[in-house]
C-alpha cells in the first residue's frame, strides 16, 4: 500500500542546504531531508512549520535544542522503536550502532537499517549514531552533512 501524499510541503534554508519538510493531515512532520528542489511559491503557513522553523534556527545557531515538533514518520514497529530511542539521545552525544542495538535488545545491523530509513533527519537525530570505532558510517544526507551536524553539536569526532 502506497503512503498517502503529504498534506503540506515547505522548504527551509539551512547551513547544510535547503531542507524539505512534509506534514500529514494531522499536522505532524512525516519527513525532513535535503530538498532536491525548493517548493515554489510563498512559504506555507502552519503552526508545525512555524515551530519547526524556530527549532531549526535555534539548532543551527548552536543551541542545544530538544526538538518538540510533532513527528509521525511511517515505518514498521521496529523502526518506530529505533526512532523513538533516537529521539531520546541528548544534543551533542553520540552513540554507536552496537550500543543502540543493546538498548533495544536487537543487533547492530537491524538498527543500522532502521537508522538509515529515518525519514525525519535532524529532528530524529540519526546523525548521532556512529560506528563502533567512532567512524562516520552511513548517512542518507551524506557524510559531509553528518560531519557538519556533529561539529555543530560540538561532538568529539574520533
Amino acid at each position: 500500500m502506497a503512503s498517502p501524499a503529504p498534506l503540506l510541503r515547505r522548504t527551509f534554508a539551512s547551513p547544510v542546504g535547503p531542507l524539505l519538510a512534509e506534514l500529514n493531515a494531522a499536522g505532524a512532520l512525516t519527513s525532513l531531508g535535503r530538498a532536491r528542489v525548493e517548493v515554489p511559491g510563498r512559504p506555507v503557513v502552519h503552526p508545525t512549520f512555524t515551530q519547526l522553523g524556530d527549532e531549526l534556527a535555534r539548532y543551527f545557531a548552536g543551541e542545544a535544542v530538544r526538538f518538540a515538533v510533532p513527528t509521525a514518520p511511517e515505518g514498521s514497529d521496529f523502526r518506530q522503536q529505533v526512532w523513538a530511542e533516537l529521539k531520546r539521545l541528548e544534543w551533542g552525544r553520540m552513540i554507536t550502532y552496537s550500543e543502540l542495538a543493546d538498548r533495544l535488545g536487537s543487533n547492530a545491523r537491524a538498527v543500522g537499517q532502521a537508522n538509515g530509513a529515518n525519514p525525519v533527519a535532524i529532528v530524529i537525530p540519526c546523525h548521532r549514531v556512529v560506528g563502533k570505532d567512532g567512524s562516520l558510517v552511513g548517512y542518507a544526507g551524506g557524510l559531509d552533512m553528518k560531519r557538519t551536524l556533529l561539529r555543530l553539536e560540538r561532538c568529539i569526532l574520533f
